[in-house]
């Protein structure tokens, strides 16, 4: 598997482009200001996906559906999409700015996909 956490995937973006993103990476990335639903969004992940967000790895259906529903209700903010990079292989990156009411109020991040079989198989959230 390749470790979205050390590749350089990232080097060049271009504008946000969702009609040229992977439909399951749309669908989540859709689903980022929805709340109410967000555990709904896991069949968009590989049984055996993994994510890495705020230096915690959830491994598999069960741990992603809690991740996606602790994430949901931790902080109210908006999303705006900044821009994207297709590395190739199955890999995209997404630059997302994050407004709300968590520490620090504003951040940029990092949303590095890795599809497989037009599932995500990981995803990494970082700055």
């Amino acid at each position: 598997m390749t470790n979205l956490r050390d590749a350089s995937t990232d080097s060049t973006f271009g504008p946000y482009r969702p009609d040229a993103l992977p439909p399951a990476v749309r669908r989540y990335l859709d689903a980022q200001e929805d709340t109410t639903g967000r555990e709904a969004i896991a069949d968009a992940f590989a049984p055996g996906a993994r994510v890495f967000d705020e230096n915690t790895e959830y491994l598999g259906g069960d741990a992603i559906r809690r991740w996606l529903t602790k994430a949901a209700g931790q902080y109210s903010y908006t999303t705006t999409f900044l821009g994207q990079a297709d590395p190739g292989g199955g890999r995209w990156v997404v630059l997302a700015r994050l407004e709300g009411d968590f520490p620090g109020g504003v951040v940029d991040l990092h949303f590095r996909f890795r599809v497989e079989d037009d599932l995500i198989a990981e995803l990494v959230i970082e700055p």
